[in-house]
Parts: structure tokens; sequence; C-alpha cells
């Protein structure tokens, strides 16, 4: 082999198995760092803090968000393990580096918030990546169209987010609204990439999931 030739590795069913078991506890454990600066800024200490109730309500909101930013790097690494279209996999993986700043951002601001991320998140990270492993067999317009779908899903609900959030948390509002951003985003990416429109029902099904998985991360 000549010297300074580039050397692709082809790992075998294991090593793929023990790289996403160490991504998954790498997202529980809260030890993932942001690659992009918090767009809340840092934390000033002149800040006027929030009231209790306002403080436990943002605390919910963004206990929530960070659930879903759990589900979404389980949901995407187990559509790109499964996908075998390399274009595919690599708009898939894109997304998911890029979600990980709204996981640490989520983090930093419960920590702030003086609150606890979500006890079910091993749950939701095992049902998600097993979600995502199923679409990921389910073709490349499927693939891409779950991604979509997924997006524009988590684009309404931070939508209602920005409306729900109190008035003077500034610091969580200006992280959802850069989410926001960059789920739209990745909607983009997936239909320009050639996604699928999902049927209506599994479209419904994925509302009726996702109610279920914010109304119990608020509290828990």
């Amino acid at each position: 082999m000549q010297a300074g030739q580039n050397v692709r590795r082809h790992f075998n069913p294991v090593d793929k198995g023990l790289i996403e078991l160490g991504r998954a506890l790498e997202v529980l454990s809260g030890v993932a760092h942001a690659v992009r600066p918090n767009p809340a800024g840092p934390l000033q200490a002149d800040e006027a803090p929030l009231n209790d109730t306002d403080r436990r309500h943002s605390a919910g909101l963004m206990r929530v968000n960070h659930v879903g930013e759990v589900c979404a790097q389980a949901l995407y690494r187990g559509q790109a393990y499964f996908c075998r279209d390399a274009s595919t996999q690599a708009v898939l993986h894109e997304a998911a580096q890029e979600e990980v700043d709204h996981l640490a951002w989520c983090n930093d601001r419960l920590t702030q918030l003086n609150s606890h991320r979500s006890y079910l998140n091993p749950f939701w990270y095992a049902g998600s990546f097993a979600l995502g492993a199923l679409a990921g067999r389910a073709g490349t317009a499927s693939n891409l169209g779950f991604m979509a779908e997924t997006e524009s899903q988590v684009e309404q609900h931070l939508n209602r987010h920005l409306k729900a959030l109190p008035v003077d948390d500034g610091r969580s509002r200006a992280i959802v609204e850069q989410m926001r951003q960059d789920e739209i985003a990745h909607r983009h990416k997936a239909e320009a990439a050639g996604a699928r429109k999902l049927p209506i029902p599994f479209r419904c099904a994925m509302k009726l999931m996702s109610k279920v998985m914010t109304t119990t991360a608020y509290r828990i």
C-alpha cells in the first residue's frame, strides 16, 4: 500500500453495535457537548430569576424539549444504522450531529432552572431507536419521509412552546427558536434528498406517540 493512501475502515456488526451503545450512553449520561455556542449566551450573575411558577413551567417545557432531542438522536442513529444508501446515511448523521447541540443546550438550561432530565430517557431512547430501525428498513424515500415528517411535527411542537414559555424566560426562548430554525433546515434537506410523504395513518400515529411523550416528560 502506498504511503498516504486513504484507508477506510469497515466496521463489523459487533463494532457497529458497540459504537451505538457508546453513543446511547453519551446521550443518556448528559455528557454530550455542543459544537456551536449556546444561543442563550452565558448566564449572567445579575439576571433576574423567574418566579417559582414560571421556573417550574419552563423546566417542564425544556425537559420535554430535551426528551425530544434524546429521541431524535436515537431515531436518526437507528435509521442510519439500517440504511444502505450512503447519501441518506450522510443526511441522517449530519442532522443527528446538529441535534447534539440541541441536547446540550436543553441540558444546560435544565441545570440553570434547578431541574432534571426525564427519568424515562432510557425508555425513550430505546423505543425511538427501534422505531428508527423500522424506518431505516423501509427504503430510502420512506426513510427520508420519516425524517421530514418528524422534523415537521417537531417544528409545530416548538412553535407551541414559543407561545407557552413565560414571557420573562428569554434564555429558553432563544434556545427553542434556534432549535426551530435547525429543524426546518433538516426537513428541507430530507425533502430535497427525495423524501416521500408518509401515509396519513402513520403521521397520525406519530402525533399520538409524541403526545404521550410530551405529556409524560413534562412531569417525569
